[in-house]
């Protein structure tokens, strides 16, 4: 299958529980093979429903779920080409890893040598190949999960689904699995879908992410474009850190330029096709604002003052926190090399924050 066809297609899919909770609400999707697709957004936004529902594992109220063509909506999960990881492992405690690997192919009835070859290549992908005999108990967190993906794989599955498989690892040990799942997926060369509700680790791994939020997808892009081009105030305040300034559109032009007037009276430029009248949010990133001193002559209608309340540091940079005068706080990013100039400012003193206006998102009352 060409990586460009389409492997999944989701129409009009929706599941309501009873009590009246509409856990997926009208979702269409289409996910292309050889994708690594996240499914990302906050606790009980229906994520984890819709890949139960892709699974089989949770009927649909309406809609349909069509895998590599054919319709699967209320087909059983063993009868279709797809597995799934669990974010509990579910690895067989008083079975070995070999065993563990090659019990759904001993349900099918597999040969003894084709289930031996099967399991030999799977330990192999997922970096196990010597620990066949290995009892779980032995095993740290990261080596049972990837026993739960050997055991996924050795099916040959057109689809893996993973249901937040990292969420029970220690920092270090998650980020070196995100790197292996990465690699694993690039060497199989199927579709991962992969449930998570941090927006890192989505970042990081997926080729293209679906952002949830109540039951709704509401944007789908590759990472830097949901990073960089969020459609919503909801979608830029989830995927990363966002600065934001509420006020009103009190004057527009035909070039898209416009004044936007803030909350305490202050008036920016801003490049939208907003009307005047209009609520909006504007959204500048941490990393894309700039700090200089305040009063001085490159006053611009890109630019805030404030007061200096504190500088942190976070490892690979420092963050400076200014209180504008409508009492916005104002995240600045500061490279670690370019701290000390602002390590020379006092808390309490006044300085002026600026960005570019290209590097301003603009966010209407309805989008947020």
């Amino acid at each position: 299958m060409s990586p460009s066809e389409t492997i999944i297609s989701i129409s009009s899919l929706s599941k309501q529980f009873s009590g009246g909770l509409k856990a997926v609400d009208n979702i269409s999707l289409d996910i292309k093979s050889g994708e690594f697709f996240a499914l990302l957004g906050p606790s009980g936004c229906g994520k984890t429903t819709l890949l139960r529902m892709l699974a089989g594992l949770e009927v649909p109220s309406e809609g349909q779920v069509r895998l590599d063509g054919q319709d699967m909506t209320y087909t059983p999960p063993n009868k279709r080409p797809l597995n799934m990881v669990f974010q509990s492992y579910a690895v067989f405690p008083h079975m070995s890893v070999e065993d563990n690997v090659s019990y759904g192919l001993k349900m099918e009835k597999g040969s003894a040598d084709e289930i031996r070859s099967r399991v030999s290549d799977a330990l192999e992908q997922v970096q196990l190949a010597g620990f066949a005999q290995a009892m779980p108990h032995t095993l740290s967190g990261g080596q049972r999960q990837r026993v739960a993906l050997a055991r996924a794989l050795v099916k040959q599955p057109k689809v893996l689904l993973l249901d937040e498989p990292l969420s029970a690892l220690d920092a270090k040990l998650r980020e070196a699995m995100q790197n292996e799942l990465v690699r694993l997926q690039k060497s199989v060369g199927i579709t991962f879908i992969f449930v998570t509700h941090d927006q890192s680790e989505a970042l990081t791994m997926a080729s293209r992410i679906a952002v949830m939020n109540k039951g709704r997808i509401v944007q789908t892009a590759p990472p830097h474009e949901l990073y960089e081009k969020p459609a919503s105030r909801f979608v830029a305040d989830f995927i990363g850190k966002m600065n934001f300034l509420s006020g009103r559109i009190t004057m527009s032009a035909s070039d898209g330029l416009a004044i936007c007037e803030l909350a305490a009276g202050q008036k920016i430029q801003v490049r939208t096709d907003e009307t005047e009248g209009r609520s909006v949010t504007v959204g500048i990133r941490p990393e894309r604002l700039r700090l200089s001193v305040a009063g001085s002559d490159t006053d611009t209608q890109t630019s805030l003052e404030g007061q200096l309340e504190m500088v942190s540091y976070h490892g690979t940079e420092h963050r400076a926190h200014i209180r504008a005068d409508d009492g916005t706080e104002l995240i600045v990013s500061i490279p670690n090399a370019e701290a000390a100039a602002i390590q020379a400012h006092s808390y309490g003193e006044r300085l002026r924050v600026e960005w570019d206006i290209s590097d301003a998102r603009i966010f209407a009352e309805q989008d947020s």
